[in-house]
């Protein structure tokens, strides 16, 4: 029977009329919602004709998260009175519940994703739900555009809704074409915000690391909201690990602790979401509670104000959630969860200082997280580049290149980007391809359930307490009897009947099979040992082991999870298989090399025949007659890297480029660019002959800079020959001295005692740029800096003059310079002459 009370409560029943207008007008729409409003489970029952109104449809409702899914699916069949499996059933990887009657089907996006590929046409399907789609997650982006891509060449009947919590929907109006937006008030109690700092500073979060500071923290935190209000606490974690921390520090407290993240079992998920009568509860949420799901009796949040998002290093070939802090958005859906049914309070555990600061919104996974399986999905629609999916941001050039790589490397795609007919059959595996190449590649050689087995550990990264050593945790979950091993076996299920035919029976120790298999998955992982529990990767990236762990004496480990913790030079391991060196070479083939290597080093030119994995070098001897083009290219890179000083240069070379250079600067073309740039790009046209010739550094001091510079002057036009003219290495002054001109700054500068400049009314200039004039005195000391000698001889003569002629009275001081004769002696001198 139809609980039509429970239906007509649901505030989204008033938005209703606007949105059948809205799809029988347009086909599409966006409808915004808060959480709690009906969105999720009344929607889908109406626009199915399952409320008594409206002609029957068949409805299918994408959820980002399998426990969101089984949960919308159970409300609705609970609202029609009816058990999961008649009407309303779901499906997620690995679990469907459906019937011969099923007309509204929750799916997670993933699963949508896979029957589009298989079915474009969504052939029964009248309408597609796109649930919570606020939260930008790269599986509803791409359902999205996959839809979008539908309904304009094939299926304009079809209807489709994109669903959000958050009132900031016109970015998805607009990718609709310009789609109507139905809004949905929701009954909303206030809230209260107590903000609950800790006291002592705590350490920023990075990586997969939280300060157990601020977990002890929070957990305080939730003592003091238990004890200052009523109804149950809902407190936001970010992750399994910091909800488990978090609960051991709350023994004792007057209320049931519960757990909820996507790896809590089903039944500890029914009871959160059914509430309780019986005494009060703590449910410890990740943000899988702040939209996707409803949980009742709740009076207070407790905000850790962190959450979990996808990062990928490209760099490194490392990929894995991060600790961020959690998004203002998302600090409003924790907090609206204390006033769903009463007046309620929020305890956020940060400064209110630093709520301005924070983010607005979550980071779009497509900014961020790694893209193979992305493009996997975009190659097998039949747009390798995704350039013609209409997506709210385009997949980063950076991050769709690295992962084209990836898909090259596993034989996903072939050299036009196209995919191949392994790529389709890894798409529908429903696994990252690294996994899908594992599973079908490993299968051949350890059978296809041993190969299941070890991806199904790699899929879902098994609990800390199964340790490092991947080997060891495969026989933990073979034996377990928790809630991840039990998860783990149905995996299993699923990946041996995915990979049957793909090998056999499989042979040899389990260790071995683990450590294949892994890296197959991760190839530029492979690293072989430097020592004292640190390994170097394929890849280039350094690896250390935690202290006391059995890995630690191997000599080649295949790093299945990894993470590199913030201005740390090397990446941390947190689960690895033993393995070969000849298992590296089988696993990271593609990434090998053979041949001479002839490069700078650092301190010379080394020129060996060498084998590497990435940058692993597996064996290494002298190369005794290395080719000359790879020696020439080797001196220029040292060149490059240690500077020009690396040639013979004297005093008199040094001030030829500055020169050349002043030349360049203030005439331009015919004179060169003598810059460190412009000499490196033109190495031929004066390090020639002499640069191929060399073969070692040694070599390099013997050229001479000076002459070889000489061969950029430009000769052939004849201005070559002015040099001397233009820019004179010395200038003649009155007193007949020969003064060198410095030309390394802005201007020109001439350094003369100022009796040698007696009588000379105009400043000497260069190329037509008046020089510098640095005035001294007798002692040499600088008494005067001027570049219009006639004004200085005018206005600032008088002033030197009285300073220096009582410190210096044997030399001549005349009241005007400008008639006398210059000198470079002292009076009696000059009488003696």
């Amino acid at each position: 029977m139809i609980r039509t009370d429970a239906l007509d409560q649901l505030p989204v029943r008033t938005a209703v009329p606007a949105l059948r207008r809205a799809l029988d007008d347009r086909g599409v729409a966006v409808l915004c919602a808060p959480p709690g409003t009906g969105k999720t489970t009344l929607v889908p029952l109406v626009l199915a004709g399952l409320t008594g109104d409206g002609p029957p449809r068949r409805v299918v409702v994408a959820e980002p998260r399998r426990i969101a899914a089984r949960a919308a699916a159970r409300r609705m069949a609970w609202l029609l009175g009816e058990q999961t499996g008649e009407r309303v059933g779901f499906t997620v990887r690995g679990e469907r519940v459906v019937g011969a009657d099923t007309v509204v089907e929750v799916v997670t996006t993933g699963v949508l994703l896979q029957r589009l590929q298989r079915d474009q046409e969504l052939s029964g399907v009248d309408a597609v739900i796109i649930d919570e789609c606020h939260e930008r997650h790269l599986d509803a982006d791409t359902v999205a555009a996959f839809l979008l891509d539908v309904r304009a060449a094939i299926r304009p009947d079809l209807r489709l809704v994109a669903a959000s919590a958050t009132t900031d929907a016109q970015g998805w109006a607009r990718l609709l074409g310009d789609a109507p937006v139905v809004e949905a008030h929701g009954v909303s109690h206030p809230v209260e915000v107590v903000w609950a700092p800790p006291v002592r500073p705590v350490r920023p979060p990075h990586g997969m690391r939280v300060d157990p500071a601020l977990l002890t923290h929070v957990a305080a935190v939730v003592r003091r909201a238990l004890a200052e209000r009523d109804g149950d606490v809902l407190c936001f974690l970010p992750g399994v690990g910091e909800i488990g921390r978090v609960a051991g520090q709350l023994s004792g407290v007057a209320a049931q602790v519960l757990q909820v993240h996507g790896r809590a079992p089903a039944a500890v998920q029914d009871a959160v979401l059914a509430g309780s009568s019986e005494g009060r509860r703590v449910v410890l949420a990740t943000s899988v509670a702040e939209s996707s799901l409803t949980v009742p009796g709740v009076r207070t949040v407790v905000d850790s104000g962190l959450a979990r998002e996808p990062r990928t290093d490209h760099a490194r070939g490392l990929s894995a959630l991060t600790t961020v802090r959690a998004s203002q958005a998302a600090g409003r859906q924790r907090a609206g969860r204390a006033g769903r049914e009463a007046p309620g309070a929020v305890y956020r555990c940060w400064e209110q200082a630093e709520d301005g600061r924070l983010a607005r919104f979550p980071s779009p996974e497509i900014k961020v997280a790694d893209l193979a399986a992305f493009a996997l999905q975009a190659a097998c629609w039949g747009d390798p580049e995704a350039t013609g999916l209409a997506l709210l941001d385009a997949p980063p050039a950076g991050a769709m290149g690295a992962a084209h790589e990836v898909l090259t490397a596993v034989g996903a795609i072939g050299p036009d980007g196209r995919v191949t007919e392994r790529g389709v059959r890894m798409s529908r595996l429903g696994l990252h391809p690294r996994l899908a190449r594992a599973l079908l590649d490993g299968a051949a050689s350890v059978g296809g359930r041993r190969a299941a087995e070890v991806v199904a550990l790699l899929s879902e990264e098994p609990p800390r307490e199964y340790g490092d050593d991947l080997a060891a945790a495969l026989r933990t979950a073979r034996q377990g009897k928790d809630a991840y091993a039990a998860r783990w076996r149905q995996e299993v299920r699923r990946l041996s009947s995915s990979s049957k035919g793909s090998g056999g029976g499989g042979s040899g120790p389990d260790d071995a099979a683990v450590g294949l298999v892994a890296a197959l998955a991760f190839p530029e992982r492979v690293a072989r040992a430097r020592g004292e529990g640190t390994f170097l990767m394929a890849s280039g990236t350094g690896a250390e082991l935690r202290d006391g762990s059995r890995l630690r004496s191997a000599a080649w480990l295949a790093v299945a999870v990894a993470d590199r913790p913030a201005h740390a030079a090397s990446a941390r391991v947190r689960l690895a298989a033993v393995i070969d060196e000849d298992t590296a070479r089988l696993a990271a083939g593609h990434l090998r090399f053979a041949g001479e290597e002839v490069r700078w080093d650092g301190h010379d030119v080394v020129a060996r025949r060498v084998e590497r994995l990435g940058a692993v070098e597996l064996s290494a001897r002298p190369l005794k007659q290395p080719d000359p083009a790879l020696v020439r290219e080797a001196l220029v890179e040292g060149l490059r890297r240690e500077g020009l000083g690396l040639l013979r240069w004297t005093r008199d070379t040094g001030q030829l480029r500055e020169r050349l250079a002043f030349l360049h600067r203030e005439l331009g073309e015919p004179w060169p660019d003598v810059s460190d740039e412009a000499l490196l790009s033109r190495t031929e046209e004066w390090l020639e002959p002499e640069l191929s010739r060399a073969r070692r550094r040694s070599a390099l001091a013997g050229i001479d800079a000076g002459q070889a510079l000489r061969r950029l002057l430009p000769w052939a036009t004849g201005e070559g020959a002015r040099l001397d003219e233009l820019a004179p290495e010395r200038i003649e002054v009155p007193s007949g001295s020969r003064i060198r001109v410095e030309y390394g700054g802005p201007q020109p500068v001439l350094a003369v005692k100022l009796q040698e400049l007696f009588g000379l009314q105009e400043t000497p200039r260069v190329a037509g740029v008046p020089v510098l004039v640095h005035l001294l005195s007798p002692a040499g000391r600088p008494a005067a800096v001027t570049a219009d000698l006639a004004s200085f001889w005018r206005e600032g003569y008088r002033a030197v003059r009285a300073e220096l002629r009582g410190r210096y009275p044997k030399h001549p001081w005349p009241e005007d310079p400008t008639t006398v004769e210059a000198t470079r002696f002292t009076k009696a001198r000059l009488k003696r002459e």
